[in-house]
């Protein structure tokens, strides 16, 4: 029985229950909000959770910042130089910025940083890659030299967070986690009250010095208007409803969808869908194992996959909020195409899938599917995923955890015997995979990819070609050509694309439209 079934029986004893709330007014200085998960890492160059990356724009400043038109607009950078060859690039840093420890934000700690996050973030490697030096002119200057002209090169460092740290934390080994969190951004980590699973809490930085242009999307200036907040970890997602309808938190990052309707209804509630783009839900194999280290298995899967299946486990009778078919880029963005998309939308065929892992070669191996306990999303996708695994022969383990120890063991590259795994169910940011260049679970690039680690000689040649394309069309052909591509080899396969709604008190007002939650601009009245 999918948690969905288990919800629909309890709605309404939660609507009695919580239908006269007795408001607790806190103060107007503290931001008080149930996030939608544990913040179990504070480096957002490490993981891809997308609570650190929240965590991230509020502690970390970035050069640059893409705007609500997804234009990079200069954020840390005065201004930047070209040469006529399009090779080097001359950066300038704006005054004022300052580290939460007090140091001047120098040229080195800027390219240590741009270093580190491009072994790591999809960007950063297609910057990398064509990058030939990156150089110190002076404290407030620094140059990246090219092998060959990079035109999106701006679009890179604000699209993705290339967050800058100093230097000695950015030296830090990027496949090892750092375990501070000075930025210069305008929000300080208090690390001592940060109790993984629990809480944490930040406070404003009142040295930062933001734009002086009003806050677009991830561009512009972040001004701040409380002093200080708190996480409050509430895996239970009624619980998390309750808090909000009597006061005792300010904002819910991602309610449960099921209970929308009721909050909607809600005295002194307000829900809304600040995320233009979605998420795109995947589910993830592991490469380096049998048995998807065999790609013939993975496209027998497909007859079986019924997007509305999935979507449905996710978002109800509440049409709104999703969106098919998805592909392999994100719907609506300007990628998006239908090549090859006959494999989710043709008739839908157990048996026949059933029949094709027979004759795939599969031996029976055990698949050991990662769900996520406190992540309700992703734990209704990953119960459909196990049905449809074991409907058409595959033996399933199912193994439930809190999403904060499944970020860690998706890390593992060890046998699922020995704590690594075979597959989980993820969604990924519309904004992150509307196009190659940001696109991380499309990758092939072996070691260097995301967790399941695909080796593709061919998906990143057409990745590279990409980015050498003359024009609109050009780029648009390859993505084409990409989605075919990813059909036959399968780096993930699609189930829908979805919009999560986020919920508040109607006195928090001007929250910033982003893919993440961002806590600059808004006020509490």
């Amino acid at each position: 029985m999918y948690r969905r079934t288990l919800l629909k029986a309890s709605t309404a004893a939660l609507a009695s229950t919580l239908a006269a709330p007795a408001i607790a007014q806190g103060s107007a200085k503290v931001l008080r909000c149930a996030p939608e998960a544990n913040l179990a890492s504070i480096d957002p160059i490490w993981t891809t959770a997308t609570v650190a990356i929240n965590h991230g724009y509020m502690v970390y400043d970035t050069l640059y910042g893409v705007d609500l038109s997804l234009t990079p607009r200069p954020q840390m950078v005065a201004g930047h130089n070209m040469s006529d060859d399009s090779r080097t690039w001359t950066f300038t840093l704006r005054d004022g910025l300052m580290f939460h420890d007090g140091e001047k934000v120098r040229s080195a700690d800027c390219i240590a940083s741009i270093d580190r996050w491009s072994k790591r973030a999809a960007w950063g490697q297609a910057l990398g890659a064509v990058t030939d030096e990156l150089a110190v002119l002076d404290d407030n200057r620094f140059v990246i030299h090219l092998k060959k002209p990079f035109s999106t090169i701006l679009y890179a460092l604000g699209v993705s967070g290339c967050f800058i740290m100093p230097e000695r934390i950015a030296k830090t080994d990027p496949f090892k986690q750092i375990s501070d969190a000075t930025g210069s951004g305008p929000f300080k980590f208090v690390k001592d009250e940060w109790v993984s699973g629990a809480r944490a809490a930040w406070v404003k930085n009142d040295k930062y010095v933001p734009r002086d242009e009003p806050a677009d999307f991830y561009a512009g200036g972040k001004r701040v208007y409380v002093e200080r907040v708190e996480h409050t970890v509430m895996p239970d997602g009624a619980t998390a409803a309750a808090a909000l309808q009597t006061g005792e938190v300010d904002w819910v990052h991602v309610p449960l969808i099921d209970l929308v309707p009721m909050l909607k209804k809600s005295p002194g509630v307000m829900v809304a869908v600040y995320d233009p783009l979605g998420w795109l839900g995947i589910i993830r194999p592991n490469f380096l194992f049998p048995p998807f280290d065999n790609r013939k298995l993975l496209r027998a899967i497909l007859p079986a996959i019924d997007q509305r299946e999935f979507l449905a486990a996710v978002i109800g009778e509440q049409s709104d909020l999703g969106k098919l078919p998805a592909g392999y880029f994100t719907v609506g963005s300007a990628m998006a195409n239908t090549a090859g998309i006959d494999a989710l939308t043709g008739p839908r065929d157990v048996e026949k899938a059933k029949r094709l892992v027979g004759e795939s070669g599969y031996k029976g191996e055990p698949v050991l599917l990662m769900s996520p306990t406190d992540q309700p999303a992703l734990e209704q996708v990953a119960q459909v995923t196990r049905s449809v695994f074991e409907k058409v022969g595959i033996n399933v383990n199912y193994a439930a955890m809190d999403w904060s120890t499944l970020v860690a063991r998706r890390a593992s590259r060890e046998t699922p015997e020995k704590g690594g795994w075979n597959a989980f169910c993820t969604s990924w940011s519309g904004l992150s995979v509307a196009d190659p260049g940001g696109h991380f679970p499309i990758r092939g690039n072996g070691n260097g990819a995301w967790f399941g680690w695909p080796t593709d000689a061919k998906m990143e040649a057409l990745r590279d070609s990409w980015f050498d394309a003359s024009d609109l069309a050009a780029q648009k052909k390859i993505c084409e050509d990409m989605q075919s591509y990813a059909f036959e080899q399968v780096p993930f396969i699609p189930i829908g694309q979805w919009f999560y709604p986020t919920a508040f008190r109607n006195n928090i007002v001007d929250i910033v439209k982003a893919p993440g939650i961002l806590h600059w601009n808004l006020k509490k009245t």
